[in-house]
């Protein structure tokens, strides 16, 4: 079993933000291979199913972001998934707008989200896709940015990375990380 899990924050008010893209390419996948969000468990909405022969846990953690473990922990426990199937896709002020970046472990970069996994799993050897979603323009406070929504020029490229994202998580169940960081760590 793989868990995917998708960062964000719950409720109408937050789903088109920046923040949300982890949500955002999880329900991409979900609607892709007919998985419903239809369960509440451990504070995460959960879709499960199949997809390239792999089962797979979608989740989205409703704890809002910066409590992301306290649900990604519990799940990862009781479906008995080691850190190596678990992959956390994020937004990432760091990376140009657009730009994926798969890794196999590392550091929560400044994300609250991550950090709050990494605590709680008690380790940051689980492999992540980074979505870039650029810095704030001028002196703008980065939790501000992050919190609006795509302007309608950036919401053309997000579209075409989402499905990209998609793409890549599941090259990431069929062939594995290296064949994944391969192929969509390269310039689209």
């Amino acid at each position: 079993m793989k868990l995917v899990v998708g960062l964000g924050n719950p409720g109408p008010r937050y789903q088109k933000n920046r923040h949300n893209v982890g949500f955002q390419i999880v329900d991409l996948l979900a609607l892709a291979h007919r998985f419903g969000f239809d369960n509440l468990l451990f504070k995460a909405r959960v879709a499960d199913g199949r997809i390239k022969d792999q089962r797979l846990l979608l989740a989205k953690p409703q704890t809002y972001m910066n409590l992301s473990g306290e649900s990604v922990q519990p799940l990862a426990a009781y479906y008995k998934v080691e850190p190596a199937d678990i992959l956390v896709i994020f937004d990432d002020l760091d990376l140009p707008a657009g730009k994926l970046r798969f890794r196999p472990f590392g550091g929560a970069g400044g994300h609250n989200g991550m950090k709050s996994i990494i605590q709680r799993l008690g380790t940051d050897q689980f492999p992540r896709l980074r979505i870039g979603i650029d810095r704030p323009p001028g002196r703008m406070d980065p939790a501000d940015y992050v919190l609006q929504d795509f302007t309608a020029a950036e919401e053309e490229v997000m579209a075409q990375v989402r499905e990209r994202a998609a793409a890549a998580v599941e090259t990431w169940l069929a062939e594995g990380l290296a064949a994944a960081m391969n192929r969509f760590n390269a310039e689209p």
